[in-house]
């Protein structure tokens, strides 16, 4: 059974662009456009992995994976967070409860190899 991964992005290109290359690469695929709808879609599809950006409108992605962790069914889910920050965030990301701060623009190869470390 295909692994259901979880893309929360605010941008509509880049969010294409990530699920496309994930499901080429057999994962199920559901998005989220804002951290609060992630909430919502996360707790309804019940993602093994969930790819967040941190700077979203509505609720950002940090704000977001407070509110996962503190719910029993996201509080083991891995939240890999995406930034085009650098490490700006990164001690901030690991507070919020996040598992890996990834980079943008994304390295395929390496959000490949992280992915399955998160999967095993």
């Amino acid at each position: 059974m295909a692994k259901k991964i979880l893309i929360v992005e605010d941008n509509p290109d880049i969010r294409t662009m990530m699920a496309t290359y994930l499901a080429l690469n057999t994962y199920e695929v559901v998005e989220a456009s804002n951290g609060y709808e992630a909430i919502e879609i996360a707790l309804e599809e019940k993602p093994d992995v969930i790819l967040m950006d941190i700077a979203m409108p509505v609720l950002n992605g940090l704000d977001s994976a407070r509110a996962m962790r503190e719910t029993t069914e996201l509080a083991e889910v891995p939240i890999l967070c995406l930034t085009a920050f650098g490490d700006f965030y990164k001690e901030r990301a690991k507070a919020a409860g996040c598992d890996e701060l990834m980079h943008k623009p994304i390295d395929f190869v390496k959000l490949e190899k992280v992915l399955r470390e998160h999967l095993h």
